[in-house]
This record gives structure tokens, C-alpha cells and sequence, in this order.
């Protein structure tokens, strides 16, 4: 796993004990890592914040319909 990968992974909580351990040393020692980090997470903060709002029911009612029939 590349450094990013590994970054993407760490943002998303799937990186073991051990290496949590490791990147969280090196995002303390290396200021670019920890600048991507930081853009990263409040990147994926602003996404979660805007697409936080249910869908209406009406909607949702519809595109489940369009699974139980293709042809709607």
C-alpha cells in the first residue's frame, strides 16, 4: 500500500492498531503528509455536511418502486 492508499485507508478507520501507530508518528514529523491529511478530512467533513439531508419520502418512494418494476 502506497502512502496515500494508506492515508485514505487511515481516514476511513481501516488500518490495524499498529499501523494507526505509524502514520499517526509520521503525519506528526512530515508537514506535507499532515497538510493532505488535514485537506482530506475536511474535505470529507463539508461532503458529509451537504449531503446530509434525507431524501423527501415521495422520491424515495419512487426509485424503490423502479426496483420492484423495471419497466416503470
Amino acid at each position: 500500500m502506497d502512502a496515500v492508499e494508506q492515508l485514505y485507508a487511515y481516514l476511513d478507520g481501516e488500518l490495524d492498531h499498529s499501523t494507526v501507530v505509524r502514520v499517526e508518528a509520521h503525519l506528526r514529523r512530515c508537514s506535507p503528509c499532515l497538510e493532505a491529511y488535514d485537506f482530506s478530512a475536511d474535505l470529507r467533513r463539508v461532503i458529509a455536511s451537504k449531503c446530509s439531508q434525507s431524501m423527501p419520502a415521495d422520491v424515495r418512494s419512487r426509485l424503490l418502486g423502479m426496483f420492484d418494476d423495471p419497466g416503470a
